[in-house]
Formats: C-alpha cells, sequence, structure tokens
C-alpha cells in the first residue's frame, strides 16, 4: 500500500521515514518529494509498505503525531490525477500583432515607405 505523509520536517530523511514506518512492518520503498529547481524537500513524502494490514496500523499510529515539533498527515495515498497538458486559461483572443500593424485584420504588414 502506499501512504502520503504529509507536514513533514524538511530535514527528514528516508532513513528517519524507514524507521518510523518499519516499526509496523516491511517498508518497501520512501520517496521524499523535492522542488525540481532548488532540490529541496517539499515537506511531504510517499511511503510504500508490503503489507495492507500493517499499512493501515501505520496510518492509524501516526496520523497526527507531533514529529519534530510537526504534525503529521498521513493517509492512503490517492492515485495521481491526469494532468491536461497545454496552457491554461480561456480562448485565445486576436488583438496585440506585431509592430507593423499584424493582427489587425487585414491591414497592411508592410512598414510604412517614406
Amino acid at each position: 500500500m502506499n501512504i502520503y505523509v504529509g507536514n513533514i520536517p524538511y530535514d527528514i530523511t528516508e532513513d528517519g521515514l524507514r524507521a518510523e514506518f518499519g516499526a509496523f512492518g516491511q517498508v518497501t520503498a520512501v520517496n521524499i518529494i523535492t522542488d525540481r529547481e532548488s532540490g529541496r524537500p517539499r515537506g511531504f513524502a510517499f511511503v510504500e509498505m508490503a503489507n495492507d494490514a500493517e499499512a493501515k496500523s501505520a496510518i492509524d499510529a501516526l496520523n497526527g503525531k507531533d514529529f519534530s515539533g510537526r504534525t503529521l498527515k498521513v493517509n492512503e495515498a490517492r492515485p495521481r490525477e491526469e494532468r491536461r497538458s497545454g496552457g491554461g486559461g480561456g480562448p485565445r483572443r486576436g488583438g496585440g500583432g506585431d509592430r507593423f500593424g499584424g493582427g489587425r485584420g487585414g491591414k497592411d504588414r508592410r512598414p510604412p515607405q517614406y
């Protein structure tokens, strides 16, 4: 079972999480989520445990527990939602244009001749 662990201390290590959850059963993977640009932890992680009953026991025991001054949020991880590709926002509108008058409905795009 995959477990979401939120509000973790920023200085936590994979070994630290493995030890905390290992008290409840076999931990198969630990993944601390980091910021892509800075590489610093983002304050949450995913812990995978081999046995569902042990995972539920860990969730029950650790959710709401004070851990290094932070209250952990621990629950079963939900599947990741699909992200839509492309930019956000509504429909694209005309206007703007380039410095030669482009985008203004059929005006001559050439610079004026002096």
